[in-house]
């Protein structure tokens, strides 16, 4: 027994226990899309081979598509399974002047969406234009402003030396501030009493 138990856990047969465990997943994973690839090899070397059975020369069309009871019968419903050149030609060209007029449509719509466009721009246009003026104004305003604020402050600034010379000249001469009475506060008083 204890030679058996050896010769189960050898090298060589879990190997060889392993490799047929891997062929078995290899065969179920690619097995089927091999098999499917095959058989569509062989539909097509059968297709091409000349068949056993000729090809069906039937006209479908000279048949009528429904069985239609005599009391209802419609000769143009079996009419429609006909394919008419006239009509297949008339259906294209109608098909073609539908498209024609819709992009002649599109194109006057995108036309008449630039001239929107195009209007709008210019008065956009107007309006910066007459900011444009405006701020212009403004600024030109501002500058006549400041302009004369700077000929005012020049002028304070003259007439205050100009005060501040005559009141030391004054002081000079004895003058002081709030002591002297002017003539018409001292004539006022002597007429009241």
């Amino acid at each position: 027994m204890a030679l058996s138990q050896t010769r189960a856990c050898s090298p060589a047969l879990l190997k060889l226990g392993l490799g047929i465990m891997a062929l078995c997943i290899a065969g179920y994973i690619l097995g089927p899309p091999l098999y499917w690839h095959f058989r569509e090899g062989l539909a097509a070397v059968s297709d091409s081979s000349p068949s056993a059975c000729p090809a069906c020369d039937c006209d479908c069309s000279s048949q009528p598509l429904l069985s239609i009871p005599e009391g209802l019968s419609n000769g143009s419903f079996a009419d429609c399974a006909k394919r008419d050149l006239e009509v297949g030609e008339d259906t294209e060209k109608n098909f073609a002047e539908l498209l024609s007029e819709e992009l002649k449509l599109r194109e006057t719509e995108a036309l008449e969406s630039q001239q929107r466009a195009d209007m709008a721009l210019l008065e956009a246009k107007k309006l910066t234009s007459q900011y444009q003026k405006e701020a212009d104004k403004c600024n030109s305003g501002m500058e006549t402003c400041e302009e004369a604020r700077e000929k005012a402050e020049a002028a304070l600034l003259t007439q205050k030396k100009l005060t501040a010379m005559w009141e030391l000249r004054a002081r000079q001469t004895g003058w002081r501030e709030g002591v002297t009475k002017t003539r018409s506060q001292s004539q006022g008083k002597v007429q009241s009493a």
